[in-house]
């Protein structure tokens, strides 16, 4: 199935892979637009809602029944193309927003945020939608809703999902007038800091963030 063929008028467009694969493939298009950098002063609010898109195709994986594809073995599809550009290009166009602190999982107790990039979290999406947009380009439609639901479970979901809200609270704080200067010095590959010192750092960053409007004292 080739890139003319995509969206041919013979498909269903009511089949739910033929609607996953309009939302995923519009999330590879856009963003791969954004990253050209023509409108940077729109970055944050384009990817924003093109995150939010992309993760109402992820909700729909989610709540779909287990998807088992055809074969025991998933298909060679040689190398990943390269997002290093994408992730560069998206990196200076975030810059000084890029960095920001993410909690893996809410739900184990005591820890600690840990800084993240938007412009690798992207990055990584973006290669996880593409491994399953070959398979549904060369047209084994089972395998890649298999791969879409599962890689939303173990990496995309949570990580859209994460990048949301770093560009939610981009947009919070500059409707609300509310600076970001604590954010300064705070990144993810700072070699003379250890991965504590990371977390802490982090995590005071949050507290700041949040402690001031819940009326809670930072322990300083």
């Amino acid at each position: 199935m080739s890139d003319a063929t995509l969206h041919d008028s013979t498909q269903n467009p009511d089949d739910f892979v033929v609607q996953i694969a309009d939302q995923v493939e519009s999330f590879l298009v856009a963003v791969t637009e954004v990253a050209r950098g023509d409108e940077p002063g729109s970055t944050v609010p384009f990817l924003l809602l093109e995150v939010s898109q992309l993760l109402l195709a992820g909700g729909r994986l989610g709540a779909h029944e287990d998807i088992v594809p055809d074969e025991r073995y998933e298909p060679d599809l040689g190398p990943e193309p390269d997002v290093d550009e994408l992730r560069e290009n998206l990196a200076r166009l975030l810059e000084p927003v890029d960095v920001y602190s993410e909690v893996f999982d809410p739900y184990e107790p005591r820890k600690a945020p840990v800084p993240a990039r938007i412009s690798d979290d992207l990055a990584d999406v973006i290669t996880d939608l593409r491994h399953g947009m070959a398979h549904y380009r060369a047209g084994r439609t089972t395998e890649a809703l298999w791969w879409w639901q599962f890689s939303y479970f173990s990496n995309w979901g949570p990580t859209a999902s994460a990048v949301l809200r770093a560009l939610q609270s981009v947009l919070i704080h500059v409707r609300l007038n509310q600076p970001l200067e604590e954010l300064d010095g705070l990144d993810t590959d700072q070699a003379a800091m250890g991965d504590e010192t990371l977390e802490f750092e982090a995590g005071r960053v949050m507290a700041e963030e949040i402690g001031g409007p819940l009326g809670i004292k930072s322990g300083k």
